[in-house]
């Protein structure tokens, strides 16, 4: 697993007082999956923040992707006044700011002012809910996430400016696993490994997939939320990092009628002990009993938490028949047609979610994962058989087609209230909700081309 982020609070201290780092970032993981938070001066971090934390406005956990204020939310509104949540340090995830020399970064949990315990609906509390959960049974979960992305020759301004239209890839052909192809991008690339090891990542690799100009680097698996922590850092430095070379990436799921980008969620089971709680040697594939018992819940949740492995209208254009994003509510073997891929063995043996995409949020995706799992294996679901064959071509039921469907399904989820709790469903509704008014209010390209002369 990746070692212990690179930094320790003695190393801040010192490094501060030298000058080598003047700047501490502060952030938590907002609803989108993003850092937001502040950068402290270094010695104001030692002297004051360490000791008495700091706040932020709450409307952070309540507001669209446009940093709208906007209404439904319980817990933050203008009647409220728009109150402040605390930043809780989680100093085990101080680490080197990727990309940034001389910076520092701590990432933390949020906490009301008033006393009353963390504020639920956040991401990294809802992850660690359900790692709680899982604790209380016996077990340790582990997880990797496959991130993808694409790399385009504008940057970020130029793109905005020619909104998002006719960018030109890093690659001009399909380079998957092309060491050719990765070659024409290995300056950015290398830059992105580089900075994650320095910050605390094990970087296994980097390779070409099939979109043009799209790459992908994979990290070792690690303790959930380690994982989830270590994710978000990655997709905020990658950005970072890609401007400062005068270009662009883009995590979107579906950018174009090519091959979106996806995030396979690599996700198993320890005891305490570091025992294989997953592997049987006597059962069919190697499977123990609880392995099938955690898939068979995975599976039988996958379509009412589908908002939390989908959480965009974007999203959901991902999912096409041939396109190695699933359709197919399913398992198999090795299978890349199937939603849910058993692969490994013995020690190794784990499930591989392959619904979610770029823009997923690790720490909803993993904690529904988490969350389904658990539901499996209290109340002894019975694994189907595994689908052989082509799943898109499979009599079985489907991902969610839309976003208004995923949000109905986890909206009426009994099981999703009760491994949630009903304050935060309801938070996440309402982010659907907020996202689809947005969406149906909107004209689109695609509107004004069939419709402006020629309706």
């Amino acid at each position: 697993m990746s070692p212990a982020p690179t930094l320790t609070l003695e190393q801040l201290r010192t490094e501060i007082t030298s000058g080598e780092i003047d700047t501490v970032i502060v952030a938590f993981t907002d609803m989108q999956g993003r850092l937001q938070g502040k950068r402290l001066h270094g010695q104001f971090f030692l002297d004051q923040v360490l000791a008495h934390g700091t706040e932020g406005c709450n409307y952070l956990l309540a507001v669209d992707v446009e940093m709208n204020t906007v209404g439904g939310y319980e817990m933050s509104s203008w009647e409220k006044g728009y109150g402040d949540f605390e930043f809780v340090l989680d100093l085990d995830t101080l680490r080197r700011t990727p990309g940034q020399a001389n910076s520092a970064t701590i990432q933390c949990d949020l906490a009301w002012l008033d006393g009353s315990g963390p504020v639920r609906p956040s991401p990294r509390d809802f992850l660690k809910a359900q790692v709680a959960r899982a604790a209380d049974l016996g077990f340790v979960a582990l997880a990797g996430t496959e991130l993808e992305f694409i790399v385009f020759e504008e940057s970020y301004e130029q793109a905005w400016d020619a909104r998002y239209r006719g960018l030109t890839g890093a690659n001009r052909y399909n380079v998957d696993y092309s060491i050719l192809g990765g070659t024409r991008v290995e300056p950015l690339l290398r830059d992105i490994r580089n900075e994650m090891y320095r910050a605390g990542l094990t970087v296994e690799s980097a390779k070409g997939e099939c979109n043009l100009g799209q790459h992908e680097i994979a990290f070792l698996y690690d303790e959930v939320v380690r994982t989830c922590d270590n994710h978000v850092i990655y997709k905020n430095a990658a950005k970072e990092i890609a401007a400062a070379h005068g270009q662009s990436i883009t995590f979107m799921a579906k950018y174009d009628q090519r091959e979106g980008n996806s995030c396979h969620i690599h996700l198993s089971l320890r005891g305490q002990d570091g025992s294989a709680v997953f592997a049987d040697g006597d059962r069919p594939g190697g499977q123990s009993v609880l392995f099938d018992r955690f898939l068979a819940g995975v599976l039988a949740t996958l379509r009412e938490f589908s908002f939390f492995y989908a959480p965009n209208i974007n999203s959901y254009k991902r999912f096409q028949p041939g396109s190695f994003a699933p359709t197919a509510v399913a398992w198999g073997r090795d299978n890349r047609t199937c939603a849910l891929r058993v692969v490994g063995h013995g020690s190794g043996l784990r499930m591989e979610n392959r619904v979610p995409g770029g823009d997923v949020n690790p720490y909803l995706a993993v904690g529904a994962m988490l969350a389904g799992g658990l539901y499996g294996i209290e109340h002894e679901l019975e694994l189907e058989p595994e689908l052989v064959g082509n799943a898109y071509a499979a009599d079985v039921p489907h991902v969610p087609h839309t976003l208004a469907q995923a949000r109905d399904l986890l909206a009426g989820s009994q099981i999703a209230r009760a491994a949630f709790g009903d304050d935060v469903v309801d938070h996440y509704v309402n982010a659907a909700d907020i996202e689809l008014t947005a969406f149906n209010a909107a004209v689109t390209d695609w509107e004004l081309v069939r419709g402006f002369e020629r309706l």
